[in-house]
């Protein structure tokens, strides 16, 4: 009987501690990182050291990928916030990669189905919401869109609902603890992933500036304190990131400001840039265009005395945007480098060094993309605390979707307002 709780325990996963033994992962070993640089390269730089090589490597493929950074954007808005529904899926899909391979010995069933079916729930009302609120007029004059938004909230309850009862119905004996492992497992990568990205598709809406500015940022930072660390770098930083250092953490922080002050200056010209996305019922398209708002037109600052004797000047224009960019390359530089350390931290407790091999040199997209989640939540309540207010022309949308008697009530209830502000006389007699 005691060979067989103990060996029940062992399939519950109950052996699992916080050391990292074998026992930890149920007897799989972690999962294998393999040298996945191309063939070409192997030869081009075989006679480079490994620490050069990596450089090299790195390097290269990191002017690839700003290369198609350069590319999607080009393509517009709607592209890409495709591209960030694959980098999410992607992103998920190496979580829980990691997930079944730490656990594959004891074959969970419905595991994987039913991951990648809480996505697809999760995805459905994000979106949902997503182009409910910034679409309006489009969902309202299109009769399946009009009533899949109407029930959009219940609908999305009761596909959860379904995948949640199908879970209770896969529960097996002597799995149940590995099962509400993964169950966890999932529904916390849904949270990291999916949220984040939802996150950054409403800064994308706001305006492109939002989404490239703060993305630039982290991937500024990201190479200029590899720089800095690669020349400069003796101090560590960190433990859970061993190769971090100091000179280079400092080196990137004063590199990141300048870059996105220099940014946010070149891109506030643009109103392809700074507008944000809106659909037109008279083209039936989605058009980038507007009166640039405050933000984004050029006003003059004094310098502060102590700086003038210093630069020679008294004043200086610049745009507004460039302020808040000041705090957007400050988070990026800070803040945003502990999403890193988060997922270092991750992948040191399941003995891996990258989450994929994706990219060579790189690790998997979550390798990439670990920091950029974090910024894309603090723009967003950036966005919300210190720059978005009122939307009139949404107001007005909904307020054109009510019963007659329902605006006739709002229309009484404004002028009333109106008139004890003493605005409404003002008006009629101008």
């Amino acid at each position: 009987n005691l060979q067989e709780s103990e060996s029940e325990n062992k399939l519950d996963g109950e052996t699992a501690s916080d050391s990292e033994s074998k026992s930890e992962f149920g007897g799989s070993p972690p999962v294998p990182t393999s040298d996945d640089t191309p063939e070409v390269l192997n030869r081009a730089l075989s006679n480079l050291s490994s620490r050069w090589k990596n450089w090299w490597v790195r390097g290269i493929l990191t002017l690839a990928m700003i290369t198609f950074f350069f590319i999607i954007i080009y393509l517009g808005p709607m592209v890409l916030m495709t591209i960030v529904m694959c980098v999410q899926i992607k992103c998920f899909h190496e979580i829980i990669t990691i997930g079944y391979n730490v656990y594959h010995s004891y074959d969970l069933p419905w595991f994987r189905t039913l991951s990648w079916y809480f996505l697809l729930c999760v995805n459905y009302f994000f979106y949902g919401e997503t182009v409910t609120d910034y679409f309006f007029t489009l969902v309202q004059r299109e009769e399946p869109l009009r009533i899949l938004s109407k029930y959009h909230r219940f609908i999305s309850f009761t596909l959860y609902l379904t995948g949640f009862c199908m879970f209770v119905l896969s529960l097996v004996k002597k799995h149940y603890r590995l099962q509400f492992y993964m169950f966890g497992w999932t529904h916390v990568t849904l949270l990291i992933v999916v949220t984040q990205s939802h996150l950054i598709i409403h800064n994308l809406f706001e305006g492109m500036i939002w989404f490239i500015v703060p993305i630039s940022c982290v991937i500024c930072n990201d190479i200029m304190a590899y720089m800095f660390g690669f020349f400069f770098g003796r101090t560590p930083l960190i433990k859970l990131s061993p190769k971090k250092t100091w000179e280079g953490f400092i080196g990137g922080f004063f590199a990141t400001v300048l870059f996105g002050l220099l940014l946010s200056y070149v891109m506030s010209g643009y109103r392809c840039f700074t507008c944000p996305v809106e659909f037109n019922n008279d083209t039936n398209s989605f058009t980038v265009d507007c009166e640039p708002s405050e933000l984004f037109q050029l006003q003059e600052y004094n310098i502060p005395s102590v700086l003038q004797s210093v630069v020679g000047w008294k004043t200086v224009r610049m745009y507004p945007f460039q302020i808040h960019s000041i705090a957007l390359s400050t988070f990026a530089s800070l803040i945003g480098p502990f999403g890193g350390f988060f997922a270092s931290g991750f992948k040191r407790a399941f003995k891996i060094k990258d989450f994929a091999n994706t990219i060579p040199g790189h690790g998997g997209i979550m390798d990439r993309f670990d920091c950029q989640y974090l910024m894309a939540t603090f723009v967003n309540v950036y966005i919300a605390s210190f720059i978005r207010g009122p939307n009139p022309s949404k107001l007005i949308q909904q307020f054109l979707t009510l019963r007659p008697d329902q605006q006739l009530h709002i229309f009484n209830t404004l002028k009333a307002h109106l008139v004890d502000k003493g605005m409404l006389g003002s008006l009629e007699d101008a």
